[in-house]
Order: C-alpha cells, then structure tokens, then sequence
C-alpha cells in the first residue's frame, strides 16, 4: 500500500513540472509575440514621421516665381525654386521668354550658370526667335556663352529672325572675343548666310567702319577659314566691300 502511495506522489510531482514548463513556454510565447508587434509599431511611426518630414519640406511653388526671382536678380530664390524637381525651368513670360533668356538679356551670369546647369534649354526660342544661345553670342554676353558652350548643346542649325547664327552678329557688333569664343568651339559654321546672303565677314566688312576691332574680327575670321569668295544676294563679296570702302 506504502508503494502504491509513494508512486501516485511521484506521478504527481512530474505532472506539476511539466504543466510549469508549458506555461512558461507559452508565456514567452506570449511576450515575444507582445515584443514583436511593438517593435512594428515602433518602426511603423518612425516610417511614417519621416513621410511626414518629406513632406513638409517639399514645397510648391505658384507658376512664375522662377521668372519673378531671375527678372529680380535674387539668386539666392532662384537657388531655391530650382531645388524642386517638378518645377518648369524653361516656363515662359508674355513674350516667350524664359527664365534662361531673362538672365541672358540682363547679363545676370550666376543666375544664368545656375540654371544652365539644371539644365535649362538654350535652344527655346522667343517671339521674335531669339534664343538663350543666338542673344549670348549676338549681344557679347562672353561669360555666359562660354558657360553655354562648355555646359550644354547649342543647337546651331537654329536661326534668329534675319536668318543669321550667333556669329554673324557676334561679328557686326564688334564682340571680338564672343567671335574667339565661338571660332575656338569649332561647331558654329563660319560661312553661314543670312536672309540677305551676308556672312559673318561680310557683315565685319560691309556694315563697319573698318576700325581696329574689326580689323582683329576680320583677322580671326580669315585665320579660322572664312571664304572671302562667297557672293551675297546683292552680287557683291566680302573683297569687293573691302575695296569699295577702302
């Protein structure tokens, strides 16, 4: 009987053990499952506070204010509008002008550098078919073009309203070094023929009146392989001026 006693104890000892080791299991259990969706919730609201920055700091800007900082010379907005990847660098004025063109027209050499390197397009013509490029070259913006040339692509099969390129008047109005700068890139053809059938020489020649600087501008033409040969729409050639004027 003792025997029979002392088993049933002995059974039950082993029985209280093994239902202590199974709530144990299932209260670790129960707290790393506990653990686990905390830490999801943890990772859920920093996820979610970082959009909320993101967002924050993204800001809109209403059409025209890249216009309105470059016509104000301010570069410091100019910088920070151009920091928005949705915004339209190449937006347009009444005239056709975009911010690019604006900052050409005033020689604003920053602020057409910075936009010029976020890739504002210097081929976009205006009403009266100037160019970012074609105003650089024909108005001595010398800094700006050489900016142009080394930056971007400069489409040089557009012309402007009289049909010239950015050499041909680059070289009427005296800009010798905008006329080096151009020469030195090799890719504007230097015996393109305008509306009236004049070349870069010609109009040098024909149109000036033979001071130094055009006599350096005729030099560099001549030097780079301008053809004196080359008759306009009035018969006449860049040596017939020559020796009409003297």
């Amino acid at each position: 009987m003792k025997k029979i006693i002392i088993m049933m104890l002995f059974l039950f000892i082993i029985a209280g053990c093994q239902s202590n080791s199974s709530n144990k299991k299932t209260s670790s259990s129960s707290t790393d499952s506990s653990t686990l969706k905390t830490t999801s919730k943890t990772s859920e609201s920093k996820l979610s506070s970082t959009q909320n920055t993101k967002e924050e700091k993204a800001v809109t800007y209403a059409p025209g204010s890249l216009i309105q900082a470059v016509s104000a010379n301010d570069l410091d907005k100019t910088t920070e509008i151009l920091k928005s990847p949705s915004y339209p660098i190449d937006e347009v004025n009444e005239k056709a002008e975009t911010p690019l063109l604006i900052a050409v027209h005033n020689n604003q050499v920053e602020i057409a550098k910075k936009l010029i390197s976020a890739g504002a397009n210097v081929n976009q013509q205006d009403t009266i078919q100037d160019t970012p490029y074609l105003y650089a070259g024909a108005e001595g913006r010398a800094e700006i073009l050489a900016y142009m040339l080394s930056n971007s692509t400069p489409d040089q099969t557009i012309t402007n309203r009289f049909g010239g390129n950015a050499l041909i008047p680059a070289a009427e109005k005296g800009h010798l070094e905008n006329v080096k700068i151009l020469l030195n890139d090799g890719h504007v053809n230097i015996n393109h023929q305008n509306n009236y059938g004049y070349t870069a020489l010609i109009e040098a020649i024909a149109l000036r009146d033979g001071s130094q600087v055009y006599q350096d501008i005729v030099a560099e033409l001549l030097k780079h392989g301008a053809d004196p040969n080359i008759v306009d729409n009035f018969g006449k050639t860049a040596k017939d001026y020559a020796n009409e004027l003297g």
